[in-house]
This record gives structure tokens, sequence and C-alpha cells, in this order.
């Protein structure tokens, strides 16, 4: 099988094609180069630079196992849908960033199926450590000043839930991350990971103005407690808010039991407000051109 590291010996026009997903290679080569093709929940394939990241994989097959204890609809197992590719695609990458460590960013099965000598970028030492504990052999950490090939990598800070959120289960959502994607001939991408509009957020969008905002939007509900630990549609206007020209990219949503926001209900509630044109909701397995 051919991989993205053999693709390097192709000439230039071969390696362009070659780094879309298989579902976007029709797109007519004036398109930009700058793809994000949502896989399922928070895993995204994201080709920028000419380098393939791989986000959050979460790759167990549908209902492999058992919904979120103490979440909303945990009668569900998890992941609630299919692959919508195949696993060998979706490992053929350059680096794996992990923004933090629950089971459904980084799952049994991606520890499985990633080889071992891949780059992993996670979010702090304390996962890096545990990533190599798992047989991980190149895992580095996220910083204000990492890069992997030309592409800045820059570490940012957020929160997996409100202050009561954190006071009742704290110990269970612990740090998370977001990732700004820079490099002087892409646009700026911005990854804000596991966490709801706080004034992390604001920081990261009046710091690093991105063109795109990638967000986890699929409000995930724990029982007793009020509000979303992660984006739901008032966060989401929050940020579009703040951020009127960026484009946003809702991610993390209809694969896990908590998720209870729709995509469908986060399109309606963009138009009622009057930013639907700012907003792509990508199905799994659909490719964003940058």
């Amino acid at each position: 099988m051919t991989t993205r590291r053999d693709l390097f010996s192709l000439s230039g026009a071969a390696l362009a094609a070659s780094a879309l997903p298989a579902s976007a290679q029709d797109i007519p080569a004036h398109r930009s180069d700058t793809t994000i093709t949502q896989i399922r929940n928070a895993t995204l394939h994201i080709d920028y630079a000419g380098m393939r990241f791989l986000v959050d994989p979460m790759l167990s097959e549908r209902q492999s196992w058992p919904g979120f204890e103490g979440t909303a609809n945990s009668e569900e197992r998890n992941p609630l849908v299919h692959l919508p590719l195949p696993v060998e695609e979706i490992i053929d990458v350059d680096a794996v960033i992990v923004t933090h460590l629950h089971e459904d960013h980084w799952d049994e099965a991606a520890r499985d199926l990633l080889p071992r000598n891949l780059p992993v970028f996670a979010q702090n030492e304390a996962d890096a450590e545990v990533i190599r504990s798992q047989g991980f052999t190149d895992v580095r950490v996220l910083s204000e000043t990492s890069e992997f090939n030309g592409v800045q990598l820059i570490r940012t800070a957020g929160r997996h839930g409100t202050d009561a959120a954190y006071e009742m289960i704290g110990h269970l959502l612990g740090e998370v991350c977001g990732v700004v994607f820079k490099h002087p001939d892409a646009k700026t991408i911005y990854l804000a990971g596991d966490t709801i509009w706080n004034d992390d957020v604001a920081a990261a969008l009046a710091t690093h103005r991105p063109d795109v905002a990638i967000l986890n939007a699929g409000y995930a509900i724990v029982e007793g407690i009020e509000d979303g630990i992660i984006m739901g549609t008032d966060d989401v206007l929050q940020l579009h808010e703040a951020a009127p020209e960026t484009v946003l990219i809702a991610s993390h949503m209809e694969a896990v039991n908590h998720c209870v926001l729709t995509r469908a209900e986060l399109r309606a509630f963009a138009l009622e407000k009057g930013f639907a044109d700012m907003l792509r909701t990508p199905g799994d397995g659909e490719t964003i051109f940058v």
C-alpha cells in the first residue's frame, strides 16, 4: 500500500492529487488544497501546507463500547455511527494531534491501529507520558512555539465546561486544549477543542484572527449539570459575534451518546440568528475546502 510518506517521491501534481481524500479528488484544481475532512465525532483530517494531520482519532467500530455513565442517553452504545472511510485511509497521515485523552478522542482502537513511530502531538507532558507508555515513540508536546515541517501548531487553552461543572466533575473533565494552524501560504485555522465559549476562546480569536474556526458543537450533557460541557448554540453564536468574518465548521456531533445537538438544529439556529452563511456542518466523510 502506498502511504503518504511514499508520496513525497511523486511529482508535485501527483502529490497534490494524492493528498486529498478520495471523495474530494474530483474537485477542480483551482480549489484550495487546504481541506478539512469531518471523519466522525471530533476526528478530522486537516490537510494543511502539504501535511495531513489526524485530529483526535476515535476509530472503534460502531457500538463497541458503552455510553458514558451519568450522561444524556447513556443507554446508547458508542460510537453511534460507523466510520465513513476505511481505517487504512484514515491513519495514512503525517502526524496526529490528540487534544486530550478522553475515550471519544483517543480510543483503544486508535491506540492499536496507529503506527507506533507516527509523530503524535499531546497537549502537555502528562498526556505525552501516557501516550509514550502506550508504545508510541515520537510523542511531542504542543506549545506556543511548536511546529511540524513548517506548519506552526500553537497550543491554545480551553475549558471543558462551566465552573459549576468543574466543581462537580472537574477530575473527570480535566485539562483540554485547542490548536492554531499557521503557515505563510495558508489560511489560519483555529481548532478550538472540547471547550465552551469563555475568555480563553475569546483570547485565541483576538490573538490569532483565524480565517476558519473548527468548533466541537454537539452540546454534550452530563446529568445534574445545567449546561453542556462542549459548545452548543449559544456558544457558537457568541463566537460568531466575536469573530463575524471567521468561517465556522461544526464538529463533534451525532456520534457519541451525550451529544444532543444535531447538525440540522444548529443550521436552523444559525439561519434564525442570521449567520448561516458563515457556518458549515459537514457530515461524516465530507470535505470542506478552505
